[in-house]
């Protein structure tokens, strides 16, 4: 991908996951070492916790969000900047989409550099999580993108 190719208003490819079980739901927070029972615990989560049901982990909605954006940027981009709010649940049965449009191109020490806004939404049309990223790219027959990044 290169920044010659991105124009603003731009759709990013989604990723789509799901529908979530409760087993993917455990089975992420095993590998994160969160135990939390709102995660795996139906009955906890609804009684204790007063949920719907158990909940998606924050931490793979993050993921999600990061698998999209790199995957748009390829191995020749870099993911620079990401922040996202988490703004309802996702739950059990949910299909997932991850989405990210382009809002703003500009040039800096020739290289291309690409405002986003991403988010999730779910099966039931609710949008979880909601955010912006700027990554990087190079521009066609420049410099590639330095690696790491330089902090500004």
């Amino acid at each position: 991908m290169y920044f010659d190719d991105v124009e603003v208003g731009q759709a990013v490819p989604e990723v789509r996951k799901g529908p979530m079980t409760v087993a993917h739901i455990m089975r992420w927070s095993a590998s994160m070492e969160n135990w939390h029972r709102i995660h795996y615990d139906r009955a906890y989560a609804v009684e204790h916790d007063k949920l719907p049901d158990v909940v998606v982990n924050g931490s793979w909605k993050q993921h999600v969000l990061m698998q999209l954006v790199k995957e748009w940027v390829g191995l020749g981009g870099w993911a620079w900047k990401v922040g996202f709010q988490y703004r309802d649940m996702d739950l059990p049965g949910d299909l997932i989409t991850a989405w990210g449009k382009v809002t703003k191109t500009y040039e800096k020490g020739g290289l291309g550099y690409v405002e986003l806004e991403i988010g999730l939404r779910n099966s039931r049309g609710i949008e979880s999580t909601r955010g912006t990223a700027v990554v990087i790219l190079p521009r066609r027959g420049g410099a590639k993108v330095p690696y790491p990044f330089p902090v500004d």
